[in-house]
């Protein structure tokens, strides 16, 4: 194995879905201590959106295919980082430091750090750094309640980024932090205010060590190291075979795709009443649309009850200038969501 010291680190950025990932990976990217790092976005459905967001696009920022990570982790992901190493080390991009890696909000993150650590091939060139999980002020108790995705994310990290705290009731965050510290004492808890935290600190002790971690977290790694021998053992099965059971069958994604502009005020009625009428069982919504009578498209996105502000491209990332919305719901129906979609543009269009 390579020196320790001359291994790349990797920093996993996770958290659940909405709960502000790449509003806080935006921040890292412009400290300096950052400048020379890769990027790798991983999303859940059928049209990628995030990485529009990430503001330090270029050759090192990757985007997966789009799926589950925790249910590609021993193909895609691995794949992405021996690639990205091999074009660093022929110079065909810069060089890097650090590798990011901003899981989707699905992630079930004992498989990601098992496989970040214990690879064969990639620890002659990796090590796993330090896991960064971001918490959502607002919706944050009843996702740990519902899905033991967040649960598993929390108890993980090293620190935990508590967000959102500027619309979030002042007893919710002392529950929230009462029920994370129960879940994880060792990680350190920062607030982020608009994304903005202390990096450095962030950063700080970039060394992650299971044996740190609860028992709880030892059981996950131990049972991803006997899923590897299992694979190991039959060749022949998809490397994902054991993991597509992870998440709840109702959590289903979907996008809705329109040509032409839509007006802009009748689609924010309508996600506006979407949301409040479903809201907890609207996962995340978010979209790149055509607006009538903009030139660069308009990114939108909501988590459960919370329309966040929309965010202005400067151009369109490609030559598709349809709106493309991604839902992740859980257990609402398709069909009924695009019905009212179409409801109201026709409305929209008829009063125009």
């Amino acid at each position: 194995m390579a020196a320790y010291a001359r291994l790349t680190p990797v920093i996993v950025v996770t958290g659940f879905l909405g709960s502000g990932k790449t509003t806080l990976l935006n921040h890292m990217l412009r400290h300096p201590s950052l400048a020379d790092a890769a990027v790798l976005v991983n999303e859940f459905g059928a049209v990628g959106l995030d990485h529009f967001l990430v503001e330090a696009m270029d050759e090192n920022t990757v985007l997966l295919e789009s799926g589950c990570l925790c249910c590609t982790i021993r193909g895609d992901l691995k794949d992405s980082i021996i690639d990205l190493n091999s074009r660093r080390a022929r110079g065909e991009i810069p060089p890097y430091r650090r590798l990011i890696v901003e899981t989707t909000g699905l992630a079930d993150p004992a498989p990601i750090l098992f496989t970040l650590s214990a690879d064969t091939v990639l620890k002659h060139h990796y090590r796993l750094g330090t896991v960064i999980t971001t918490v959502d002020g607002v919706n944050g108790l009843g996702q740990l309640d519902r899905h033991p995705e967040s649960v598993k994310q929390a108890t993980v990290a090293d620190r935990i980024v508590l967000t959102k705290s500027d619309i979030a009731e002042a007893e919710t965050l002392a529950r929230l932090d009462a029920r994370l510290t129960r879940l994880n004492r060792t990680a350190e808890r920062t607030t982020a205010v608009n994304g903005e935290v202390d990096v450095r600190r962030l950063l700080r002790a970039d060394v992650y060590d299971a044996r740190t971690k609860g028992a709880e977290v030892r059981r996950w790694l131990a049972a991803e190291a006997d899923k590897a021998a299992g694979d190991d053992d039959h060749d022949h099965e998809p490397s994902h075979v054991h993991d597509v059971s992870r998440h709840d069958e109702n959590i289903h994604s979907f996008t809705l795709s329109f040509e032409g502009a839509l007006d802009w005020t009748a689609f924010g009625i309508w996600l506006t009443m979407l949301l409040h009428t479903h809201g907890e069982r609207v996962l995340r919504v978010k979209g790149i649309l055509n607006v009538a009578g903009a030139d660069a498209p308009v990114i939108v996105n909501g988590v459960q009850h919370v329309v966040h502000p929309p965010i202005h491209l400067a151009a369109w990332p490609g030559d598709d200038r349809r709106s493309h919305i991604v839902f992740i719901v859980d257990g609402l129906d398709r069909e009924a969501i695009e019905t009212s979609l179409a409801a109201f543009s026709r409305i929209a269009d008829a009063a125009a």
